[in-house]
C-alpha cells in the first residue's frame, strides 16, 4: 500500500532547510519520494509502511515540523529529470562563486566590510546550490562531509570579519571607499537580477527552483543594503553605516552555514 503523508515544516524556509530535510530522510528505502511546497512550508511524503520512522527522523531537524494528514495513494509519482534546470542552477552558481572573489577583493581594497560581508553572502548561496548539485548520486556520507566543510569555512570567515567590524568600530579606521562599495554592490545587485530571471524563466514548479528564486531575491535586497550604507558613509563620513550593514550579513552568513552544519549530523 501506498500512502501519502503531509508534514507542516514551520521553519523550512530556504533551500538549505530542503536539503536537510532530503538527506535526513535519504536512508528510508521505503520512502517513494519527497514533495516540498516551501512557500508554505509543506513537506508531501511518498511512501510505503507508517510514518513513526519518518516523524521522528524530521523531528531531529528541530524544524518544527508537525504531521498533518496521511492518506491513501493509489499510484507511485513518477519523478522527473529536468536537464535545463540543472543547468541554470550551474549557471547561478558559476555567477555566485564568481563574485564572491570580486567583491571579497574589493571589499578589502576599498577598506568596506559591507562588500566583504556580502560576498560570504553570495559564498554561502554557492554553497548551497553546489551542495545540491553535488549531492545527486552521491553516498549520505560523502555529502555530510562536504555540508560540515562547507559550514565551517564560512563560519570561520564570518567570525575574522566580526573580529574585523569589532576592531573597526573600536578603533579609528579610515572611512570606506564608498564609491567603490556603490560600483562592487551595484553589479552584484545586476548579477543577482540576472540570476532571478534565469530562474524564473524556468517556469518551475519544482520546489528547489522556487526556493532558489526566494534566495536570490533576499539577496538582491542585501545588495540594495550595501548600496544605501554606502551612500551614507558619504553623506555623513563615517564608516558606521558600512560596519552595520556587514554585521548584518554576517549575523546572515551565520544562520544560514548553521543549518548547513545540520546536515552534516
Amino acid at each position: 500500500m501506498i500512502y501519502k503523508s503531509k508534514y507542516k515544516i514551520s521553519k523550512m524556509d530556504c533551500p538549505t532547510e530542503e536539503q536537510m530535510v532530503r538527506m535526513k530522510l535519504q536512508g528510508i528505502d521505503f520512502i517513494k519520494n519527497l514533495e516540498f511546497d516551501i512557500p508554505n512550508r509543506i513537506l508531501t511524503v511518498i511512501h510505503k509502511n507508517n510514518t513513526d520512522i519518518i516523524s521522528q527522523q524530521l523531528s531531529e531537524l528541530n524544524l518544527d515540523s508537525s504531521l498533518i494528514k496521511t492518506e491513501k495513494s493509489d499510484e507511485l509519482p513518477i519523478i522527473k529529470v529536468h536537464k535545463n534546470e540543472k543547468k541554470t542552477l550551474i549557471i547561478v552558481l558559476v555567477i555566485n562563486a564568481a563574485f564572491f572573489l570580486i567583491e571579497m577583493t574589493f571589499g578589502w581594497i576599498s577598506k568596506s566590510m559591507g562588500l566583504v560581508a556580502d560576498s560570504l553572502d553570495m559564498l554561502a548561496d554557492a554553497s548551497v546550490y553546489g551542495l545540491s548539485l553535488y549531492a545527486v548520486g552521491k553516498a549520505v556520507s560523502k555529502k555530510k562531509y562536504t555540508a560540515k566543510l562547507s559550514g565551517y569555512f564560512q563560519i570561520i570567515l564570518a567570525m575574522f570579519g566580526f573580529v574585523e567590524v569589532l576592531r573597526r568600530f573600536l578603533g579609528f579606521e579610515e572611512i570606506p571607499d564608498y564609491q567603490t562599495m556603490m560600483i562592487v554592490a551595484a553589479f552584484a545587485f545586476s548579477a543577482n537580477v540576472v540570476c532571478l530571471y534565469l530562474l524564473q524563466k524556468q517556469k518551475s514548479s519544482e520546489a528547489h527552483m522556487k526556493a532558489s528564486m526566494i534566495f536570490t531575491s533576499n539577496d538582491i535586497i542585501i545588495n540594495l543594503g550595501v548600496i544605501a550604507a554606502g551612500f551614507l558613509v558619504n553623506l555623513l563620513s563615517s564608516n558606521k553605516p558600512d560596519l552595520i550593514i556587514g554585521s548584518i550579513v554576517f549575523i546572515i552568513v551565520v544562520r544560514g552555514a548553521y543549518r548547513i552544519l545540520q546536515l552534516s549530523k
